[in-house]
């Protein structure tokens, strides 16, 4: 069964909407909290725990300043790239669940990529330590130069801490915390669509070999019906020559 379609303006207005969502959500985690402020929202394994850091999503570091400025360069890169792709991905009609997909792909690397971008040029720092929050365009500029941002982070869900029991190999008596990256909703978002194109691959990607079946049986060819007519039509070429075929006038003499 085939999707309904879905327009171009459709998909423009969520990105949006997801991107003032993830932005709007960052701004206020990085000018109410300070560097390392923490509040539980759902008991102990939900909380908001305000990080920042210079690398991949769920917090993971690349190859420091060098590093932090190809990272943002490949983000851009993919942003750009991947305003083709949906725009292509539309124009061929593909199926909805894929291109919502992508769209939140997109809006999750375009998020992470305006922090990346302009984080360092309108926020002042946040210090690990100091209770003193950070300010949105600071008299005295920002903490960084342009694509030298840093992401904010603030999604904690440690549901399970406790210390492993001495017998477990390699990690007994040591503390194990799980989920315990600090991630934001960008980085959601893409986990979220990796997530969903897994489970519904099937349905995203259909498998084409039936189609390719019936395609190659419509173009099998189809025997002419004046093949089997071969035979009688030498028959006749042979009576109509009896001087080549002896056969055929001793036949005849006999009649």
């Amino acid at each position: 069964m085939k999707s309904s379609t879905i327009k171009g303006k459709h998909i423009a207005g969520l990105i949006i909407l997801l991107l003032l969502i993830d932005q709007a959500f960052k701004i206020y985690i990085k000018t109410n909290y300070y560097l390392g402020e923490e509040h539980k929202i759902l008991g102990d394994w939900f909380r908001l725990h305000f990080v920042e850091n210079e690398g991949m999503a769920w917090g993971l570091q690349f190859g420091g300043s060098f590093g932090k400025i190809a990272l943002t360069l490949f983000r851009l890169v993919a942003v750009i790239w991947g305003t083709f792709y949906i725009r292509n991905l539309i124009r061929k009609k593909a199926h909805k669940g894929f291109i919502i997909c992508v769209s939140l792909i997109y809006a999750g690397a375009a998020g992470n990529l305006i922090d990346s971008m302009f984080y360092g040029l309108i926020f002042n720092a946040s210090h690990l330590g100091s209770h003193h929050v950070a300010h949105l365009f600071p008299a005295h500029g920002g903490y960084a130069a342009f694509l030298h941002g840093r992401v904010v982070d603030m999604l904690y869900f440690p549901m399970i801490d406790t210390v492993l029991p001495n017998w477990v190999p390699f990690w007994g008596g040591k503390e194990f915390t799980f989920f315990d990256p600090v991630f934001n909703l960008a980085d959601f978002y893409i986990s979220f669509s990796f997530f969903m194109l897994l489970i519904f691959q099937r349905r995203f990607f259909p498998d084409s070999s039936k189609k390719d079946k019936t395609a190659e049986q419509k173009e099998a060819p189809v025997a002419h019906d004046s093949e089997p007519l071969q035979p009688s039509l030498n028959m006749e070429q042979e009576q109509d020559n009896p001087s080549e075929n002896p056969g055929a006038i001793k036949i005849n003499s006999l009649g």
